[in-house]
């Protein structure tokens, strides 16, 4: 029989048989029985089996392979059924293997696709899983239970799986927005932000693509989708764009991923020299010198994999499982092989000394960390403000630096020296502060401190400098879901509608991306409404030379998500302003406006009338033919509403 690892069907053949063809079957034959059910079977313990999924999508995937899985007692009773399957049976049967094969195909992209794509086409993928659940709950409603003599226990498991799959379909979880920030702002032509270190870092972070490791896995998968939808479209040179970016930030070649050919699991030393990859450490990509066994089972370069646990990470850096502990031993076997393979192949491991002289810079490196964090508390003003004036400077780029700054205990002061009255030291201070906080494990060491409410004081009272990048420093920590929630709280938000209004070109840059991501909490678009987010939203809207269309329409899209965010924008004016931007803004542009007229008009359909006298419908036809993805689906979405709403033209 032909197993499902075998091959990976699209969910159009569906494997085997047709339906017209099974239907013509008066008698199926017991092979035919056992088949379809040992190959559904190997196709769900295949999924089973898949492990991690892309961030963007993996609460998708666990949750519909979990779902796939409650099928398995299902198909192994029918499996030892006394009584042969009727012909209605296997019709049947075929076709819940066929949903299954659809959704094993969707996995698979999650699992091996690329990252960037992936979370660029978010809603794409998540239209394609609400395509799997109704494809899932046809086949299950068709079963014929009393046909197949199934026991009540298996029918109530396939029941729940039902309701599931009914919910799943109801459910229209949005984008992740923040995550969508971060992607707009690093591919942007003009945002003067989108060569940024600590956004394309923060971005990597999100995407899983902060190592070698994941950026060589991530090159593998781009050069694939490239070759399967065309090297010159425009998406596969923005994904491309962004790769090279992470690539830079951890010191990378950066080549072309078209032409090179990629080696997913070994170095080219020369020609005629491959290194096995199993020599190879997982982290770093190079030649294990003193490999050393983590609780995992997993090999790595002992200096490589101290360094990550020093990063406060607790998780094996591979298989991404926590560990029971950080212990290091010592993989001898593995160390010989290596030694033996270089004397046979003339090959030199880096010399001790050479890492030696690296390893004493370290402590050289962190005796100066430790000096300048007991200069913070220094009764010397001079001492004091060029302290953390360092501070702010060393931990500008380096990511280990900032942990190590962190481990110091450079927090604690530097959030006192918010309040200073020194403005210069304040903007030090809160720079600093904004820098350590784009490691994640530093932002709640930050939040512990009490700094909200610090930061707030000088976004209200500071220099401009220092409201600059105490904006930037809220959005930072606005990561944490919880501290959305205290921002609001400490009254954060109005401050940051004032710097929006009258606020520098970057002051409002700062502003707008903070409160974007503050917005993102319900309670908050009312408080953003309170604090008269609207009017400098609409200023935004109407310059478009300041660059920042794009945000406000987005920070918009959540305010229509919201009462009282509908009934301050929803007027006649703002209307015709979505509707110009439809017909001659950048593709971008008539995405987000589409966007937001669709959220409106969900909830009042005099809003499509007014859009369609301001002369909306031939671009929406041409937005929903040859705009972005994102934008095709919203036009479309739109005018199936007018259509319900008997507002065709």
């Amino acid at each position: 029989m032909v197993m499902d690892g075998e091959r990976d069907g699209d969910g159009e053949d569906g494997g085997g048989a047709t339906m017209e063809e099974e239907n013509g079957v008066n008698t199926p034959t017991a092979q035919e029985e056992i088949d379809i059910v040992e190959e559904t079977m190997s196709l769900i313990e295949y999924v089973a089996r898949l492990g991690d999924y892309r961030r963007t999508q993996r609460k998708e995937c666990y949750n519909l392979v979990r779902r796939m899985k409650i099928l398995l007692p299902f198909f192994d009773e029918i499996r030892c059924l006394g009584s042969p399957i009727t012909t209605n049976g296997i019709v049947c049967l075929s076709k819940l293997k066929k949903a299954l094969r659809l959704a094993k195909k969707l996995l698979k992209t999650c699992n091996e696709g690329s990252k960037i794509y992936l979370a660029l086409e978010s809603e794409a993928m998540m239209i394609k899983f609400h395509t799997v659940y109704e494809k899932l709950s046809q086949a299950l409603d068709e079963l014929p239970f009393d046909e197949l003599e199934l026991s009540l226990e298996v029918r109530e498991q396939v029941e729940l799986m039902l309701t599931q799959l009914s919910r799943a379909k109801k459910r229209t979880d949005t984008q992740d927005i923040e995550l969508a920030v971060d992607m707009m702002v690093v591919s942007s032509k003009t945002d003067e932000r989108n060569s940024d270190i600590a956004i394309i870092e923060r971005l990597a972070k999100k995407l899983d693509l902060h190592t070698v490791e994941d950026l060589k896995i991530e090159t593998i998968a781009v050069k694939n989708l490239a070759d399967e939808r065309g090297q010159t479209s425009e998406s596969i040179q923005q994904i491309i764009e962004l790769l090279n970016k992470f690539k830079q930030i951890l010191g990378m070649e950066v080549t072309n991923v078209l032409d090179d050919p990629v080696m997913p699991k070994m170095l080219v030393k020369s020609q005629s020299l491959v290194i096995p990859h199993e020599f190879l450490c997982p982290i770093t990509l190079e030649i294990m010198r003193d490999p050393v066994i983590v609780a995992s089972g997993q090999t790595f370069e002992r200096e490589s994999i101290q360094k990550w646990f020093d990063s406060n990470h607790r998780t094996c850096p591979k298989t991404r499982q926590t560990l029971a502990h950080l212990s290091l031993a010592p993989n001898y076997a593995l160390k010989n092989l290596i030694t033996q393979w270089c004397e046979k192949n003339n090959f030199k491991i880096p010399k001790k000394e050479d890492i030696a002289s690296s390893q004493g810079s370290s402590v050289k490196h962190g005796e100066e960390i430790s000096s300048l964090v007991e200069e913070l508390s220094s009764s010397q003003l001079e001492v004091q403000r060029k302290a953390v004036k360092d501070i702010r400077m060393l931990s500008k780029e380096n990511p280990e630096t900032r942990v190590l700054f962190a481990k110091s205990g450079a927090i604690p002061p530097l959030v006192q020296l918010l309040s200073y009255p020194d403005s210069k030291t304040q903007e030090h201070a809160v720079t600093a502060l904004l820098n350590l906080s784009i490691d994640e494990s530093n932002k709640m060491l930050i939040t512990n401190e009490q700094a909200i409410p610090a930061i707030i004081e000088v976004l209200q009272n500071g220099s401009i400098g220092s409201r600059e990048n105490s904006a930037a420093a809220l959005f930072s920590l606005s990561m944490l879901d919880e501290n959305k929630v205290t921002i609001g709280l400490e009254n954060g938000i109005p401050p940051l509608v004032e710097l929006l209004q009258n606020g520098t070109i970057r002051g409002k840059r700062d502003a707008v991306t903070a409160l974007f991501n503050l917005s993102l909490n319900q309670a908050n678009k009312a408080r953003a409404i309170d604090a008269g987010i609207v009017p400098p939203l609409l200023l935004l809207l109407e310059d478009k030379k300041l660059g920042m269309v794009d945000e406000a329409l987005s920070i918009f899209l959540l305010l229509a998500t919201h009462p009282e965010g509908r009934h301050e924008i929803g007027q006649l004016s703002f209307i015709g302003t979505l509707v110009d931007f439809i017909k001659d803004g950048t593709p971008k542009n008539k995405e987000c406006a589409t966007s937001v007229l669709l959220e409106l008009s969900s909830n009042n359909s005099s809003h499509i009338l007014a859009a369609l006298q301001f002369g909306l419908y031939e671009h929406l036809i041409e937005i929903s033919q040859s705009g972005t993805n994102r934008a095709q689906r919203k036009a479309n979405a739109l005018l199936q509403l007018m259509s319900k709403s008997e507002q065709i033209p």
